[in-house]
């Protein structure tokens, strides 16, 4: 089985995980967030998900995801499962 996109309901709006010839693409009301390819090493594929969280549960003060470190691994399972990781 292949996905080939995800949309996951955020504070302030959708983020929708489209299927990339290379990877996958993280869109955020029409603004692209990152994207990611299967031959990134896992710091890289990390860091896109945490710009991903901050659009899902929004920053705390200091401008980090306000989110936990699971829920960051939780977009990051979401991401290579789209990608095809």
């Amino acid at each position: 089985m292949q996905i080939k996109s995800i949309v996951i309901e955020g504070n302030n709006g959708d983020v929708a995980i489209e299927q990339t010839p290379d990877g996958a693409m993280a869109v955020f009301n029409r603004y692209r967030i990152c994207e990611i390819t299967r031959n990134d090493d896992k710091e890289t594929r990390y860091e896109a998900a945490t710009k991903v969280a901050k659009a899902i549960y929004g920053t705390d003060r200091k401008g980090r995801a306000a989110a936990t470190n699971s829920m960051i691994h939780e977009v990051l399972t979401e991401l290579d499962r789209v990608a095809g990781c």
